[in-house]
């Protein structure tokens, strides 16, 4: 019963002029009810709070098998890293049809699970768009999200980017770009270096889309903020 009700309280929440809203930025609307983020995860944290991890994640399963857009997005939000094994993953992956669902997926849960490295690696070589994303957004997540990671664990990710830099599909491209932007961010030592990777492809013969990202990704890695992020790190070292 209650994975009616939760349907029926997002359904509750549907705004048509949202759904306009969400299709101007390459959501499609077959299947979306225009629920904002805030009310999604507003439902999401009263579920945590209400429901022990085992009902959580079958409730994750029924939500993302509704085919609702909002309910895949809360079914990322609710479910339980732990419990969420590769054959189900892989599942969700290869239906995922929108980039904000393809993004919470891979932030809320698949990047806290324990193949989320392994996972990085295996799905940038995918054909597909959609699960190629998810492998290139998940080294962006990683980039911020894991503390503890060294360096040279996340430059193992640039000769991936390298090698997709050609890829235009947009969905891809923009993935491609965020994760070495984010690598960039990470530190002046990663930023050094990613800014010299970004810089030799624009000096070589790379496509338009190869040169668009490593482009926006120079902007990023130099703006004011970037810049300010690692003098407040320095300064930090001398207090």
């Amino acid at each position: 019963m209650i994975f009616e009700e939760i349907i029926q309280q997002l359904r509750s929440m549907a705004d048509a002029k949202n759904v306009e809203g969400m299709a101007r930025f390459g959501i499609s609307s077959v299947g979306t009810l225009g629920v904002s983020m805030p009310k999604i995860r507003s439902v999401a944290k009263s579920l945590k709070k209400e429901l022990s991890e085992d009902i959580r994640h079958t409730m994750s399963v029924e939500l993302w098998d509704s085919g609702i857009h909002e309910a895949r997005i809360l079914s990322s939000l609710i479910d339980v890293p732990a419990l969420l094994d590769k054959t189900e993953a892989e599942r969700r992956i290869n239906e995922i049809d929108s980039w904000d669902v393809c993004d919470q997926f891979c932030s809320a849960l698949l990047e806290k699970t324990e193949y989320a490295y392994e996972y990085a690696f295996e799905l940038t070589e995918r054909k597909e768009e959609f699960p190629k994303r998810v492998g290139f957004v998940l080294i962006a997540i990683i980039s911020v999200h894991d503390k503890k990671a060294d360096d040279s664990v996340l430059e193992a990710f640039f000769p991936i980017i390298l090698r997709e830099l050609d890829d235009d599909r947009n969905f891809v491209r923009k993935a491609v770009n965020w994760s070495l932007r984010q690598i960039g961010k990470r530190n002046a030592a990663l930023n050094k270096k990613a800014l010299a990777l970004a810089e030799d492809i624009l000096k070589t013969e790379s496509s338009k889309t190869a040169k668009w990202i490593a482009r926006d990704a120079i902007r990023d890695m130099t703006s004011n903020i970037t810049i300010e992020k690692f003098a407040r790190a320095e300064r930090k070292k001398f207090k």
